[in-house]
């Protein structure tokens, strides 16, 4: 650079100056100094392309403070400036905030504003990093504060709103902005701040992604950061604990595997109290205890009794070897799906059952009468692909498409339900209006069957009543037969597949031995007569379990629906409770005469 003394009638402020041209500045600290000794520290300029004339980049309030000196005075010397080369706009924002850095820190929405201006120059964050002396993380948070809306920035600025509120809101899209913007100007309103803004932008209990037990690079699921780059969390809870199941579930078969005698996995929200147990090693018998928090955190809790048992182990007494459940989760949900996917494809094909059904729901309601959609995301990405490549599937889908074709909309669109936000319910009513009521009862048996509670007692009810046949939309395939885990169900399986003499003949063999030659009489594979038509029990109508060690969900749902139907059935058979065209004239005779 050039020192040189400029005239001050030669010097105007320059736009690339980071405190802006417009607003005057605060001279109170300076201009006693300035009127005592003059200007001491050179300002930063450079050419502005007219002959003697330049632009101020650094040194703002000095120049100002020159000029009222020279208004009370009458005049002022030429003050010291160092000279830029012309044309370099970004080196002259970086000399500007360099310079003020050094004297004043700015506000961050101050520093914003020019680091936008350096990014829109072509300078990186990370050069911006390099050139303050500030870490990327940093330059990051700054610029972050480009996504909020700008009466938000002005908020921070004035100091109405805290850091904490600020960096919150840049998890929120626009919208989100826009009415949290409107609580805030609502007298009578309490609008959200701090830490209760994420809350109530990510809707309840917030999971940040360091608590996945699972590789995330195989989630697919919405991951919402805030724009300062240091936290994220799960957008879809329900989707989270989908992922996150299947990893305790597979960390639990580890220890397992492992030789551990037992796995407990506590509901979730129940807390393991230490002091309700005692120290145990695994060959003494010793548990894994895993607990689960609301907010998706796991504890793994190694070798360990309870207290009681503590006692009768220390008598020499033995600790009942536990029972595991017939199935695991992820097989509970492959056989809930699919049987699931069948019975709304039967009621695909009976309107006047769904009509009672929607009406039960209406009374009655279910987890997902709002009304929602049901989801038929298995446990693991290939039990969600093998109902959506089932047989049911396609049935339903052919007739939701009938449907949606209907109803004017697009045969493509996902589901007939579930779109209150974003279609015309008036022109919705007034489609329906014009159609007569066989394709009315149509459509109602889409929504029903979209909004059917997948692993509720209603489909081991209708699975019976509807007589409904797995073998004709569903087929055994290598993702059921993979989720079969344990060595004695697949055992049985195998005999229920192969017959008694194979099953006999291998029950040395390991369950991988099984499974194979399961897969062979299935497919008819090896030299195997193939076996048509297989269903395992727990997927019959009714269904039933192969040992008596319980955890079957369809079987202990029959068992209470059965009752149920059973009487009913005995209600249809008594002559008392038939309907006045059942009555034969002689049983009508009796009536009248009782």
């Amino acid at each position: 650079m050039e020192l040189k003394h400029i005239d001050i009638a030669c010097l105007s402020v320059s736009p690339a100056n980071m405190r802006g041209v417009k607003k005057a500045p605060d001279l109170t600290n300076i201009l006693p100094s300035v009127r005592a000794r003059g200007i001491l520290v050179p300002l930063i300029v450079r050419p502005n392309g007219s002959p003697e004339t330049y632009e101020i980049v650094a040194g703002k309030r000095r120049y100002h403070a020159a000029l009222a000196v020279a208004q009370e005075q009458g005049s002022f010397d030429p003050l010291p400036c160092a000279v830029m080369e012309a044309g370099d706009d970004s080196a002259a924002l970086e000399a500007s905030l360099i310079e003020n850095i050094a004297r004043l820190d700015p506000h961050k929405v101050t520093r914003w504003e020019t680091f936008t201006r350096l990014v829109r120059e072509g300078r990186s964050p990370e050069d911006i990093s390099l050139t303050f002396g500030l870490t990327a993380l940093q330059v990051k948070r700054t610029l972050a504060l480009g996504n909020l809306l700008p009466r938000i920035r002005d908020l921070y600025r004035r100091e109405i709103i805290d850091a904490a509120t600020v960096r919150h809101l840049t998890l929120a899209s626009k919208q989100r902005q826009r009415e949290w913007l409107a609580l805030f100007e609502d007298e009578s309103a309490r609008p959200p701040m701090g830490h209760h803004l994420k809350s109530w932008l990510l809707g309840g209990d917030t999971i940040a992604t360091g608590k996945a037990l699972f590789d995330m690079a195989d989630y697919s699921g919405l991951v919402v950061a805030d724009l300062f780059g240091e936290d994220s969390y799960f957008a879809d809870p329900d989707m989270f604990w989908l992922a996150q199941d299947k990893a305790i579930e597979d960390r639990a078969d580890a220890y397992r595997e492992a030789g551990w005698q037992e796995v407990v996995i506590l509901p979730r929200g129940e807390t393991f109290h230490h002091w309700e147990h005692e120290r145990c090693s695994k060959a003494k018998g010793g548990r894994v205890y895993i607990a689960t928090g609301h907010g998706g955190d796991v504890t793994f809790h190694e070798g360990y009794v309870t207290a009681k048992e503590a006692r009768r182990l220390a008598k020499g007494e033995a600790i009942e070897k536990p029972v595991r459940p017939e199935l695991s989760a992820p097989l509970t949900s492959y056989i809930d799906l699919h049987r699931h996917a069948a019975a709304r494809a039967k009621i695909a094909t009976e309107p006047s059952i769904a009509l009672r059904l929607m009406v039960a729901h209406a009374i009655a309601g279910s987890s997902l009468w709002r009304v929602d959609v049901a989801s038929q995301r298995g446990a693991t990405d290939a039990i969600t692909e093998s109902v959506e490549n089932s047989m049911s599937e396609a049935a339903f889908d052919k007739e939701r498409r009938i449907a949606l074709g209907l109803l004017g909309f697009d045969p493509d669109t996902a589901t007939v339900t579930g779109h209150s936000y974003d279609r015309d319910i008036v022109a919705i009513y007034l489609r329906l209006r014009d159609l007569d009521d066989a394709l009315v009862m149509g459509i109602l048996a889409i929504v029903m069957g979209e909004t059917l509670e997948p692993g509720s007692a209603l489909i081991e009810l209708l699975g019976k009543q509807m007589e409904i046949e797995m073998a004709s939309v569903w087929e055994a395939d290598d993702v059921l037969l993979d989720l079969i885990r344990d060595r004695d169900v697949m055992a049985h399986v195998l005999m229920d597949v192969a017959g008694d003499e194979v099953a006999l003949g291998n029950a040395d063999a390991t369950a991988k031995v099984h499974r194979q030659i399961v897969r062979d009489c299935l497919t008819g594979a090896n030299g195997r007569a193939k076996h048509e038509r297989w269903v395992p029990r727990w997927m019959s109508s009714p269904p039933s379990t192969y040992t008596n060690r319980g955890g079957v969900g369809t079987a202990e749902r029959w068992e209470k629906v059965a009752p149920l139907l059973a009487d009913a059935a005995d209600q249809d058979d008594d002559p008392a409770c038939a309907t006045d065209e059942e009555l034969t004239p002689d049983e009508e005779g009796d009536r009248q005469a009782a």
